[in-house]
């Protein structure tokens, strides 16, 4: 045997090694998405791995792949349609580039707290949009999350929006949030996940918005210098499947799939909580964190009008007002 036959390519074996992992399941599913491992999401995709194959018995195999090895979330989101991934679990964010309702999500301080939010992610409102998602050649699930979005920047403390006028925000590539740090006078880029620290190291752009986990995980806190809990957002995440893998599922694989990730939304949920008692301390001498006073707040509202009604009609006002019916409880 030649030395160039020995030589066999890292694809090859990293095919090699999915496919005697799989050996013996009936459905290998390819779960994707872009968060470094020990961020909440990205554990609670290990729980919904271990709560699909245990009650599967075997049936199911899922194989994850994290940290972006297989792009970023547009990229993912895109491979997921086609089929090349099975299971995502994209910002809706980045959903609304492929459907217009998901801009709800992203319209700033629509939900003030873990209660409003689950109001509305996981009831009427929540279940609606996934329907809406069948069109995308996608099956919309359940809706993760992975806690409310704060702003970071380097070049002043935000105590309302004309503190970002000027800064050149980092966004996730999603319209509303584009149009919401342009209606506050700053200067949004959007820029995919993995490249915001270097971004934020060279002054490619000087601040940026993401949950603590985020934050933290990324090491963001060691390229800025001021960080506002604004909570003007709630980072939403869509689990979704491609929607021809999911019908090719029995009916009983697609209830221990719906379930797990069920199991899957609230484990991250619960270890989003867990993580953000403890990521202010552990971060608080590397960078200067203060809360968002009323008037702030009130002044952000104020200035978030514009941007519920440039939205408005793409996401339907039926649905809006559902959506802010449920988040007020």
């Amino acid at each position: 045997m030649s030395i160039k036959m020995l030589k066999l390519s890292a694809a090859t074996l990293l095919g090699l090694a999915v496919t005697t992992a799989a050996y013996g399941a009936d459905f290998t599913l390819t779960f994707a998405h872009v968060l470094t491992e020990d961020t909440p999401n990205a554990r609670a995709a290990v729980k919904f791995k271990e709560e699909v194959e245990a009650k599967s018995d075997g049936r199911i195999e899922v194989q994850i792949r994290p940290a972006a090895q297989l792009g970023g979330d547009v990229e993912i989101i895109e491979q997921t349609q086609m089929g090349l991934v099975d299971i995502a679990i994209p910002p809706t964010g980045n959903l609304a580039n492929f459907n217009e309702k998901m801009y709800l999500f992203d319209l700033p301080f629509l939900m003030n707290d873990n209660a409003a939010m689950a109001r509305v992610l996981d009831g009427e409102v929540g279940t609606e949009l996934l329907g809406t998602l069948e069109a995308n050649n996608l099956h919309g699930i359940a809706m993760w999350g992975a806690g409310f979005r704060h702003m970071t920047n380097n070049l002043r403390p935000i105590n309302g929006p004309e503190d970002l006028k000027g800064i050149k925000m980092r966004t996730l590539q999603a319209p509303t949030i584009l149009s919401t740090y342009r209606a506050y006078g700053a200067n949004p880029t959007a820029m995919a996940y993995v490249e915001v620290y270097n971004g934020l190291q060279q002054g490619v752009v000087e601040g940026q918005e993401n949950p603590l986990a985020n934050i933290a995980s990324m090491k963001f806190y060691e390229v800025q210098k001021y960080m506002t809990l604004t909570g003007h957002a709630y980072h939403t995440y869509a689990a979704v499947m491609n929607k021809a893998k999911w019908e090719s599922l029995p009916e009983d694989l697609q209830t221990i799939v719906s379930d797990a990730m069920i199991v899957g939304r609230d484990a991250a949920r619960q270890y989003t909580d867990e993580d953000e008692a403890n990521i202010i301390d552990m971060i608080k001498d590397q960078i200067e964190i203060q809360p968002l006073s009323e008037e702030g707040r009130a002044a952000f509202i104020e200035a978030s009008k514009p941007i519920y009604e440039e939205f408005a009609p793409k996401v339907t006002q039926e649905l809006l007002d559902k959506a802010i019916a449920a988040a007020k409880g």
